[in-house]
């Protein structure tokens, strides 16, 4: 035996970090419907079993990449007020979660909220609290804003179809949404196809709600005023 058949093949030892940030790559590259155990061990060059040292099952993984992803959101930065720090933050979860697509679904399928979403929302609620917001109004801010803290929203309607005014007959039957489709903005390189322009319809959503909180704390706004 030579001395190079003797040396023994050096392998980058698997720890549950590597395993999880390989799941994200997985994910992001072919989809989350295409992730499996049996395809990560193939990717990562280990038996399937190796894996469920470090993950119990696929539920875990999946929570495991929600907080892999969640932690690439931008920590709090301070701003000349709450809203701009909050706004900037959650504009931050925006692009993590546009890099990661699948990653929005996955959060929305978890039972309930993993380790990394806790502390982020605690964080979030925080940033209100540290605004001047009482805790009875960030309770029902936290309500409101609902996945928006999160970077995305579900739409009401799916826009990733072919864009432009409904035609004749159907603009007779529905005038108003004639109207609406006719006066939308359009966005051809939107994440959602040629439909509206979800980044400007996020901004807006998420402005309009800032403000209107902000309105509420001057008012000195309770819960038990909403009668």
């Amino acid at each position: 035996m030579t001395r190079q058949e003797a040396t023994p093949t050096h392998r980058t030892p698997l720890n549950k970090d590597r395993v999880l940030r390989a799941a994200v790559a997985l994910a992001d590259a072919t989809g989350i419907d295409a992730l499996s155990m049996r395809r990560l061990a193939q990717e990562l060059d280990v038996v399937p079993m190796a894996l469920y040292k470090h993950v119990a099952n696929k539920e875990e993984l999946l929570d495991g990449m929600v907080d892999t992803v969640v932690g690439e959101i931008a920590p709090l930065t301070a701003g000349p007020d709450w809203q701009s720090a909050v706004r900037g933050r959650i504009l931050s979860a925006r692009r993590v979660l546009l890099r990661h697509p699948w990653a929005a679904r996955v959060i929305e399928s978890r039972t309930g909220p993993t380790p990394a979403v806790l502390a982020y929302l605690d964080s979030m609620a925080g940033s209100f609290r540290d605004g001047g917001l009482s805790a009875d109004l960030t309770h029902h801010v936290m309500h409101a804003m609902g996945s928006r803290l999160l970077g995305f929203s579900q739409e009401l309607f799916d826009t990733s179809g072919p864009s432009g005014p409904p035609g004749p007959e159907l603009a007779a039957r529905y005038p108003h949404i004639a109207e609406l489709a006719a006066t939308a903005a359009h966005d051809g390189s939107s994440p959602v196809g040629g439909g509206c322009d979800d980044q400007f319809e996020f901004e807006f959503a998420l402005d309009l709600l800032l403000d209107g909180f902000e309105s509420l704390r001057c008012q000195g706004w309770t819960s038990a005023r909403k009668a």
